[in-house]
């Protein structure tokens, strides 16, 4: 089995629903549950070993915009959000994060080292990631006390803007280049991150974002959870141009699970095959070369295909790229290796 370090999960906002209904999130993670995609059971069961987990605040029930005759759909940007309630919200998100962590159902990392050694002792290796920073003050105290508390990654934006940067809609087909990108506020943010050492993730910004956080940013570029725009052109999705300078950077990746970002269609579809896992890795693989490709599933954020399900089915991606040509050198990389490089770096490691 291949143990595999995932870029991207949502699993503390279905434990923080599931917990405002009454649910318990220890028990939920420690002992399995038949909702969602990650639990400790299941994350065992498919070899993974760690990721990092979102707080992600919700705009409410998002739906895609149902496609017309041809495909297509344009669903409207959510709007921002205030930050208060936001914070709010973080706060409780981190809070089970803390839980999980002092229950030793999972290990909350800060290094490249706790993560090595939590894989080692088969406990789940949970990175704290904020996407969207809408819990975040202008002034970037928050920052500092999130850093403190174990936040190391997070995303300027979500697909709604808010005042660090403007976010893609959920669209098809559609270019990234959708609007503006970091604000003056947003510039700040990420000097202030390459000074803590907290990775900068660039899956949910605009085309004009992402070149902004490429001129001022001192890390590797990284879109832990996007494929490839030139298969399936949906607005979330990378151009061979940000590919090739996410590998001059020699940064990373992640290849998204959601099925709207794998079809050629773009269409919501459980039936989605692997093949077109693959064939998104490959191209990437081509483009970036296999140091810079890795695994960023969207675990309890989409729609994914029902030839993984869930957790426990990620050897199944793993078989399909064996399948495929890679050898092990190769999987070790897209699996983990790829993400504790970029980490490492990020976090002023080496």
């Amino acid at each position: 089995m291949e143990l595999v370090f995932d870029g991207h999960n949502d699993v503390l906002l279905r434990l923080l629903v599931n917990m405002q209904g009454g649910g318990d999130p220890v028990a939920e993670f420690r002992d399995g549950t038949d909702q969602g995609h990650i639990d400790g059971p299941r994350a065992r069961a498919g070899g993974l070993a760690g990721g990092m987990c979102a707080i992600y605040v919700s705009s409410g029930r998002f739906e895609l915009r149902r496609p017309d005759a041809d495909g297509h759909y344009d669903t409207p940007m959510e709007p921002p959000l205030e930050r208060q309630p936001s914070l709010d919200i973080a706060l409780a998100m981190a809070a089970i994060a803390f839980q999980l962590d002092r229950a030793g159902a999972w290990r909350l990392c800060r290094s490249t080292a706790e993560i090595r050694d939590a894989m080692e002792e088969g406990i789940f290796a949970a990175v704290l990631h904020m996407e969207g920073c809408e819990a975040i003050d202008r002034d970037l105290a928050a920052l500092e006390v999130f850093h403190a508390a174990g936040l190391r990654s997070l995303g300027p934006v979500w697909s709604r803007n808010n005042i660090f940067g403007h976010g893609v809609p959920f669209t098809f087909p559609s270019s990234p280049d959708t609007g503006a990108g970091l604000t003056d506020a947003g510039f700040d943010l990420v000097r202030a991150c390459n000074r803590l050492g907290i990775m900068i993730d660039l899956s949910h910004i605009t085309e004009k974002g992402f070149w902004d956080v490429a001129r001022t940013t001192d890390q590797p570029l990284v879109a832990t959870h996007s494929n490839v725009h030139a298969l399936t052109p949906v607005a979330r999705n990378l151009t061979d141009r940000q590919m090739d300078a996410i590998r001059e950077s020699r940064g990373v990746v992640g290849l998204n699970y959601a099925t709207t970002m794998l079809r050629p269609d773009g269409r919501e579809s459980a039936g989605t095959p692997l093949f077109d896992m693959v064939r998104h890795i490959d191209y990437m693989v081509e483009r970036m070369g296999i140091d810079c490709v890795a695994l960023g599933s969207d675990f309890d954020g989409a729609m994914i295909p029902a030839t993984i399900t869930d957790a426990a089915g990620n050897q199944n991606l793993v078989s399909a790229l064996s399948a495929a040509g890679y050898d092990a050198d190769s999987l070790r990389k897209i699996c983990r290796r790829n993400w504790l490089r970029v980490l490492g770096k990020a976090w002023h490691e080496h």
